[in-house]
């Protein structure tokens, strides 16, 4: 075959996402503190924008939604694949945004971004699109330029330092959840500012389990994190080096001899000579007394939520949308009709027109935002409702494709809207994304069991064993599936190991000794 040049035509497909759209996109998943931010800046920019002022109270009825009483129980294991329901893209599609003759240089629709743009047909998706959403954090950037040096050498803060940590050591989600109300209630110095029977009130749960957390937690880096006073963060750094023999002990509990620098008394009660006391106040000496203080403390701002919900008098849950965290701004059509007479060279108008439509459309993305968010609470709520009556032991196994479903979006979405957004309940504060919670699957195809309820039969039957019938984990994987619940060995396993529970062959052999 010849070497000729030769023209051909070919047809392909792929999905643009045009700025406007990755705009959208970007609004739904930004924090309340970060949109406020983003919308000054706006404001700032384009002079077709302006604060509205004309609703004094900020509130709207679309802005509340009224969920009835009683729980939705779905079938999670028999859900429907949502990818055909429509993402955020379809939120924010031509009905629902200016149409090509209100924005006349919108021209990106038929254009091919090589970049940042395109999603191809094949469902592979460029780095900026790479997360899909499913992980539940903000590791897409829709920005042009990103500062990776300044993300590189940006310090942690103790909060992200301890939640990393959490999120590793502290597999049961209800336990994670106290974990997360233990870390709000740190002071500068690292110190717990409040008591765990707080915790245990708010969320209805045992105080020995919060307390059980509150232990786990007191082993995490720094050492003397969660120490309730200067005794026990002391002792906790002491415990770290396998330096708390009774002698110290004694020592820590009479700091006050200590501070009055009563010698005499000191080596009465610890039983030490005068060389072993000098050493083991040098060791005190270099401890931590505070051990936050090495970490890079942020600005304390008090979390605002994104949604209110409270009892409804008739029965059911009220939820509505928080008006101190949804900017209201508008398009000023007067103003742009008025200057758009004046302007007389063709970049003035191109300028205007460019203008009126990015404000068009980020006053529609942040109803659309609004909208979305408000929904998927809604449904959180109606899936929860057990929880929010009864306490955390009551907490439902849901996933995002549960919520999805229901709302007739994609997970994505679910996803996006879940980050970094709060809301405010009679059992407290919580971000969105810790009413997510895994399942065990049902024998019968029916409703799942949550990880919890599972776990806590798994103890009950180890409990109640006899020393002559010890049970394998291969036989509690019968027994549970006998009982309906279909789980695997490894898992009964890590359940098994995550409760402190030695194996079958300990057991038997702790058992004998016992008798």
């Amino acid at each position: 075959m010849a070497i000729t040049p030769r023209l051909e035509l070919r047809l392909s497909q792929s999905l643009v996402m045009t700025p406007q759209l990755q705009q959208a996109i970007k609004l739904l998943q930004l924090s309340s503190l970060e949109l406020t931010a983003y919308v000054e800046t706006e404001l700032e920019q384009n002079p077709l924008l302006e604060q509205d002022e004309s609703e004094t109270d900020n509130k709207r009825e679309a802005d509340r939604e009224t969920v009835p009483d009683g729980e939705t129980t779905g079938d999670s294991s028999d859900q429907v694949e949502p990818s055909d329901g429509p993402d955020t893209a379809d939120l924010t599609g031509a009905d629902t945004m200016p149409s090509d003759g209100e924005s006349p240089l919108d021209a990106d629709y038929g254009n091919v971004y090589e970049q940042d743009g395109v999603v191809d047909v094949s469902g592979e998706a460029p780095a900026a699109f790479a997360d899909g959403g499913s992980g539940g954090g903000r590791g897409n950037s829709f920005d042009a330029e990103q500062d990776f040096e300044s993300a590189l050498t940006k310090d942690i803060t103790l909060r992200e330092h301890l939640n990393e940590q959490l999120n590793v050591d502290v597999e049961d989600p209800i336990d994670r959840m106290i974990g997360v109300h233990l870390i709000d209630m740190l002071d500068d110095s690292g110190w717990l500012s409040g008591e765990p029977e707080t915790i245990a009130e708010n969320l209805n749960c045992e105080l020995s389990r919060v307390e059980a957390v509150l232990e786990q937690m007191q082993q995490f880096d720094p050492p003397g994190i969660f120490a309730r006073d200067l005794r026990e963060c002391l002792a906790l750094q002491l415990r770290e080096k396998d330096r708390l023999d009774p002698a110290m002990a004694k020592l820590l509990e009479n700091l006050n001899l200590l501070a009055k620098q009563d010698i005499k008394n000191l080596l009465k009660v610890c039983e030490v000579d005068a060389d072993d006391l000098a050493d083991m106040v040098n060791e005190i000496r270099a401890l931590n007394p505070k051990p936050a203080q090495a970490f890079d403390h942020e600005v304390a701002q008090a979390i605002i939520p994104d949604i209110l919900m409270r009892p409804n008098p008739d029965g059911g849950w009220i939820v509505e949308l928080n008006p101190e965290t949804l900017p209201r701004v508008l398009v000023n059509t007067s103003y742009y009709a008025k200057v758009s007479k004046d302007a007389q060279t063709k970049q003035d108008k191109e300028y205007l027109a460019e203008r009126f439509q990015s404000a068009s459309w980020l006053v529609k993305s942040l109803d659309q935002r609004a909208n979305t968010i408000l929904k998927v609470s809604s449904e959180l709520v109606r899936q929860q409702h057990a929880f929010f009556v009864r306490g955390v032991e009551h907490l439902r196994p849901l996933v995002l494709r549960d919520i999805a479903e229901v709302i007739e979006m994609h997970e994505s979405t679910v996803s996006r809207v879940t980050t970094n957004k709060y809301m405010s309940t009679p059992r407290g504060l919580f971000e969105l994304k810790y009413f997510f919670t895994s399942s065990i699957a049902s024998v019968s195809g029916g409703e799942a069991h949550s990880a919890e309820s599972v776990r806590h039969r798994i103890k009950a039957l180890i409990d109640d064993e006899s020393p002559e019938s010890i049970f394998s984990d291969d036989r509690i994987v019968e027994i549970l599936r006998d009982n309906g619940i279909e789980i695997a060995r490894r898992t009964v396993a890590k359940y098994r190991e995550t409760l402190n529970i030695p194996s079958s062959i300990q057991r038997k052999r702790l058992k004998a000794q016992a008798l």
